[in-house]
């Protein structure tokens, strides 16, 4: 059987075992239909096929990533916003400050009241938790940088939002204005807003002020990003919905129909927008989005909010209290969750939840118990548990008895080596994001970055979780909490099969079989043998979807 493509390789890691193997793989019609041994490659070569032998370097399946917010990190860092974590909020005011002056000046068209754009100057990826000074901050200090030009800094995890008073005043926000259930606004002694937004207040005030953007410039800055997806060897990603909020979800079906008309969309892009009583949202985009790029496979919704806020649901009390029973809270009262998944499953329909604290976890494996038994699997997609950054070690066994994926973020367990000691106690800090125990229990595992919250680095994902170590400065020396460490194959499976599994597509993606989509990447070292240090350094030789290079460095 001759085919269009052939690619050949001494190194291929199929996803089915823990070894390379030399093979030599047929591609027709963008499939995979051939996976032979290397020296059998001549039996798939006729006049017209296109053979490309890459020698002893690396093939995997496309990585996927299982958890982005396209938008977001799409934008920070862009033309348009930046993106930057610094050490105090003098610091962050000063780069804001630098990066203002490559901005157009504040006046132009584009207002949405018809009186001009107002000339917002757009920032991600502040943490007070890491300042020198490790207080949340107010907009004094930014009124007096910024008096007369909207300034909105977004946290680097994506639950707060800082404005300057002019950026209240865009937005409406006044002293009478309430915030939006699961939200709050941060007052002063005297009963002033600060400026600083939480939780759902954040996500739907965000999304108002990125819907001011014009439609062009975000296809641009969409366009550019996935590029970078895949020079990182990613051929997949999962747009998550980033509110609970209806309509300021962040998920833009029209741009990905853009760059799929134009021939531009190279990566396989799968969106949850939120789930509400109205399912329509999703059923109108299954209906629409039927291709193999681009698709709907569920909803998303949330539980809690993060440990470092207090505001992920716990089964116990924070070790540093900040009132008597401060256990967090579920931003969706329990019983109201089960309704929405449950009407959710009665129509087919996958769900996916956002789960930090222990209780969160733990009341969402009930619930998707119930749905399993009650109206089995979803017809698209996964039900998928998202971050499960603190789990009871007897709940591990119930994912797995739930049918429930386990979306982790492995760059999220090294962010703050502090933080789950200092907020939860070292009892609970030992037993958090336990991914070789999901592994010894048969969980389906899927990775991914969590993107803008961390960058979109394929190699850090594997990096962190193969050795539980910072990225950067690549401390702890042993590895933080290093027991939970999972093995290359095992991570490399969790970052295609298990996101395929948590999009429904397991008969598609994720392994070099054939009947999958020919969605390959391939590496200048061998990410299975190579010593830790250098897996980041490895770099992308060429990125392939479809059977197609979309990547060649």
């Amino acid at each position: 059987m001759s085919c269009e493509r052939v690619i050949v390789s001494s190194r291929v890691f199929t996803g089915m075992g823990d070894r390379t193997r030399a093979l030599a793989i047929g591609i027709n019609g963008g499939l995979i239909t051939a996976v032979v041994p290397a020296d059998q490659a001549d039996a798939l070569v006729g006049p017209a096929t296109d053979v490309r032998d890459y020698g002893d370097a690396l093939i995997t399946y496309g990585l996927h990533d299982a958890h982005e917010h396209v938008l977001h990190a799409a934008l920070f860092p862009s033309a348009l916003a930046t993106q930057y974590v610094g050490t105090s909020e003098e610091d962050e005011i000063a780069h804001l400050v630098e990066f203002a002056r490559t901005l157009p000046e504040p006046g132009g068209a584009g207002g949405t009241d018809g009186a001009g754009d107002p000339g917002w100057v757009l920032a991600h990826g502040w943490r007070s938790a890491l300042w020198n000074d490790p207080t949340t901050p107010t907009n004094a200090k930014l009124n007096a940088a910024f008096p007369d030009r909207p300034v909105a800094l977004y946290s680097g995890d994506s639950h707060t939002l800082w404005l300057n008073a002019r950026g209240l005043a865009e937005l409406g926000i006044d002293e009478a204005t309430e915030p939006p259930a699961g939200g709050s606004f941060d007052r002063d002694a005297d009963g002033h807003l600060t400026g600083v937004l939480h939780e759902a207040a954040s996500m739907a005030y965000v999304a108002r002020l990125i819907g001011m953007l014009p439609d062009d410039a975000l296809l641009a800055v969409y366009r550019d990003y996935i590029r970078r997806l895949n020079a990182m060897g990613i051929t997949a990603v999962c747009d998550m919905a980033l509110s609970l909020i209806p309509g300021a979800d962040s998920i833009r079906p029209d741009i990905y129909r853009r760059l799929l008309d134009a021939g531009e969309l190279t990566v396989r892009a799968h969106l949850f927008p939120t789930l509400t009583d109205d399912e329509s949202n999703l059923e109108d985009m299954q209906a629409a989005l039927t291709g193999p790029m681009l698709r709907a496979p569920g909803f998303k919704q949330f539980f809690d909010g993060v440990s470092s806020e207090h505001t992920a649901w716990c089964s116990e009390e924070y070790a540093n209290p900040r009132f008597p029973g401060d256990v967090g809270r579920p931003t969706v009262p329990p019983e109201r969750m089960r309704e929405l998944v449950l009407a959710a499953a009665s129509r087919g329909h996958a769900v996916r939840i956002h789960t930090i604290g222990d209780a969160a976890v733990h009341a969402a494996i009930d619930i998707f118990d119930e749905a399993y038994r009650t109206y089995g699997a979803p017809s698209q997609g996964a039900n998928t548990m998202e971050h499960i950054e603190d789990i009871q070690p007897a709940d591990i066994a119930r994912l797995a008895q739930a049918h429930v994926v386990a979306s982790v973020q492995p760059p999220h367990i090294v962010l703050n080596l502090v933080q789950p000691d200092r907020d939860l106690g070292p009892g609970r800090a030992a037993r958090m994001w336990p991914l070789d125990g999901f592994e010894r229990a048969g969980v389906t595992t899927a990775y991914g970055t969590d993107a803008p919250v961390v960058g979109p680095s394929s190699m850090d994902v594997l990096y962190t979780a193969v050795t539980r170590r910072t990225p950067d400065t690549h401390e702890p020396a042993d590895g933080w909490y290093p027991e939970h460490r999972v093995s290359r194959a095992q991570a490399l499976r969790a970052y295609t099969a298990g996101s395929a599994a948590a999009v429904g597509r397991g008969d598609e993606l994720g392994t070099i079989a054939p009947g999958r989509w020919a969605d390959l990447a391939v590496w200048d070292h061998d990410l299975l043998t190579c010593a830790d240090d250098e897996i980041q350094g490895t770099r992308c030789l060429a990125t392939y979807v479809a059977g197609e290079a979309v990547y060649e460095a």
